[in-house]
């Protein structure tokens, strides 16, 4: 399959790009998406939630009714959690949420979203561009000039661009990656993927490894 590489002022540059289909063609497996999301999304979440328990609670341990004779349940210590301001039974302590996934699976993730957005027609190639200095406006007009931007857009460079990642930095609905940062979860939230003329490249590279 051929995909056409467009200027950043919207026009098509006359050159084409042949996907490899290896990367952009495959069966797509659900199963190792849903892995990898998981695991990225487990890797977002802190773990630092903590809640006191009996023995954290600074209250007096001294019991506070007598055992028999009140007509009540006995209590021993108001750290209880039948009490309010007790230790909490059973809640949340700190852990660690991240799990291990063989990189075999979370390439056939990546692969498989990049198929998924090439079946949607979501993937769109840009010629290599620079920016002399983070101008927000200017990559505002680019965006616009792709049809891209009133969507949810991740846009890929073949290697880091300091200048391109600030002018994009404001807006809320823009990612600007590296290829060696992509992943699963940013592929397949972004309703249009740009490629910068390169980055296929680059997955070519990884994938014969």
């Amino acid at each position: 399959m051929e995909l056409s590489v467009y200027k950043i002022d919207g026009t098509e540059s006359g050159k084409k790009v042949t996907l490899d289909a290896g990367i952009f063609g495959i069966e797509p497996n659900d199963h190792a998406i849903y892995l990898d999301v998981k695991q990225y999304l487990a890797n977002q979440r802190q773990g630092t939630h903590k809640t006191k328990e009996r023995w954290e609670v600074a209250y007096s341990t001294k019991k506070i009714i007598r055992q028999k004779g009140s007509g009540g349940a006995r209590h021993g210590s108001i750290k209880s959690n039948t009490f309010v301001g007790g230790g909490r039974a059973f809640g949340p302590q700190p852990r660690y949420y991240g799990f291990k996934l063989n990189k075999k699976v979370k390439q056939l993730a990546r692969y498989s979203a990049l198929t998924y957005k090439v079946q949607d027609n979501a993937l769109t190639f840009v010629e290599p561009f620079a920016m002399e200095a983070p101008k927000t406006k200017e990559f505002i007009k680019i965006l616009r000039n792709l049809n891209a931007y009133e969507r949810r857009v991740l846009f890929v460079l073949p290697e880091n661009s300091n200048n391109i990642y600030l002018s994009s930095r404001n807006l809320e609905n823009v990612k600007v990656k590296p290829a060696n940062e992509l992943n699963t979860y940013d592929i397949l939230n972004a309703t249009r993927v740009i490629f910068v003329d390169g980055v296929q490249d680059f997955l070519q590279a990884q994938n014969r490894r």
